[in-house]
């Protein structure tokens, strides 16, 4: 049996980023992952997608080349060298996450992790490790539950090929020459718009009112404007009868109730992209009696990432961050917190949020809607990147960042854009969220000329009436 200060169970960006940091503050930590270090993220998320996505992007810059000026003949896309390159990117990053863990001595355990209930012995606990089919002990001060999510499928049969949800879409190696995506949240937007760019027929049934419903709905109302004009089909108020789903002849059918009746959609393939549910089970947690459960039952957790159990830990996706770097920033926070330092509480609306379609969007705060609901007097300031120089220059005007403020105190509420390149520099907006800062302030910061973000100053100057280029 080995003892350690912390053990992190689960590898992905939450918990390996945990672990660094507990071993730079002197602890001495064990990290327990089952597959790769590295996590969702890096495998079979973010990353790749976003390989995906670039690629789409660049078809997209060279099949309309000649705006620019430039005459570019045969293009095409090789989906197996696209494959390629995510494969390598994925391969050279989890090789870099390996060197970082061994350069910090953090112990990494391969295997099946589960907490083993108190003790004499270990009277704060123990994880069991299943390695090689032997069993490994392991004592713990403290435990980090870094052990993630997984995407739901709304109990539609996953075969790979007909019917998939984001991990069998990143593994395959081919396109469907068709697809119907449920789900028109971020995930489900992100495919739409990178098969979309590759060619492929793509149809989003959404079950509200709208898409990027988390969003602010002048953003989501552009984006959908935007995926139309792609000729993306889009049906919102869609509820799919997921005991419809049928694949027959190479194809895949399902029903969805639209409005007052009952419609037919048929595609290659269907994605299913409905959202992600915590990993709790098998993992030892009914063991920890204080860990207690909210709605879609993720770990609820305080500002320090502590349950009901001040032993146990809980960050990222299990306890419902749903971003990498909400993760990351968690691990750190429970890290910090577990070794006597004085780390702020987490606080989500202080998060950016970046969707990678084409155009981006990217925010922080609250939205309009959700402002006037808890009460705040609101000024909001718009500017479009029409009237943005290197918007002209860069190719693409469509798009515009909105600021919330309040208008008795003229602080920042929140920040949305879409448009060229936004997630790039959501962060000078989130800097100002961290430091309190008005509309007035980013107003008075002086944006480069020609970039992309001074459409944030001329935003913040729109709150008080004052844009120039308007």
């Amino acid at each position: 049996m080995s003892n350690f200060d912390v053990v992190v169970l689960g590898g992905g960006t939450g918990g390996y980023v945990a672990a660094i940091r507990g071993a730079q503050l002197g602890l001495k930590v064990a990290l327990v992952e089952k597959a790769k270090v590295g996590g969702t993220c890096l495998h079979r998320g973010c990353i790749p997608s976003k390989a995906y996505l670039r690629s789409a992007e660049l078809l997209h810059t060279f099949q309309n080349s000649r705006e620019f000026g430039i005459t570019s003949e045969g293009v095409a896309l090789d989906f197996g060298a696209v494959f390629a390159r995510k494969e390598k990117i994925v391969a050279n990053l989890h090789k870099g996450v390996e060197g970082l863990l061994k350069k910090s001595g953090v112990s990494v355990v391969q295997g099946t992790g589960a907490l083993v209930p108190p003790s004499i012995f270990a009277p704060n606990g123990l994880v069991s490790v299943m390695v090689d089919g032997e069993q490994e002990l392991l004592e713990f001060g403290k435990i980090i539950v870094a052990t993630g999510s997984k995407p739901k499928t709304m109990g539609i049969p996953i075969d790979g090929t007909h019917t998939m949800t984001s991990d069998e879409a990143l593994a395959r190696e081919a396109l469907p020459k068709s697809v119907i995506i449920i789900g028109g949240g971020v995930i489900g937007m992100e495919w739409a718009s990178l098969y979309n760019d590759f060619g492929v027929a793509v149809t989003v049934l959404e079950f509200l009112p709208r898409i990027l419903p988390t969003e602010d709905e002048e953003v989501a109302a552009e984006l959908d404007k935007q995926m139309r004009r792609r000729k993306v089909k889009i049906v919102t108020g869609a509820a799919v009868d997921s005991a419809s789903v049928k694949v027959e002849n190479g194809e895949v059918s399902l029903n969805a109730n639209v409005g007052d009746e009952v419609q037919r959609f048929t595609a290659e393939a269907v994605l299913v992209s409905v959202g992600r549910e915590p990993v709790t089970t098998g993992i030892g947690l009914e063991n920890r009696e204080k860990a207690t459960y909210g709605k879609g039952g993720f770990v609820e957790v305080n500002g320090f990432c502590q349950t009901g159990d001040r032993n146990l830990y809980a960050i990222g996706d299990v306890t419902g961050g749903g971003l990498a770097h909400v993760a990351a920033h968690q691990g750190i926070i429970a890290m910090e917190h577990i070794a006597g330092q004085d780390p702020h509480p987490f606080d989500m609306r202080k998060v950016s949020r970046c969707v990678y379609t084409r155009p981006e969007v990217a925010a922080v705060g609250y939205t309009e809607a959700e402002a006037r609901e808890k009460g705040f007097a609101v000024k909001v300031g718009k500017f479009p990147f029409r009237g943005i120089g290197k918007a002209l220059v860069h190719g693409d005007v469509d798009g515009f960042a909105k600021i919330v403020a309040d208008a008795k105190t003229g602080d920042l509420l929140g920040v949305h854009m879409i448009g060229p390149d936004v997630t790039n520099f959501i962060s000078e907006a989130g800097l100002a969220m961290v430091l309190n800062a008005s509309a007035w302030e980013i107003g008075q910061t002086i944006h480069p000329h020609p970039t992309l973000s001074e459409i944030l100053g001329e935003a913040a100057l729109a709150v008080d009436g004052r844009a120039i280029h308007s």
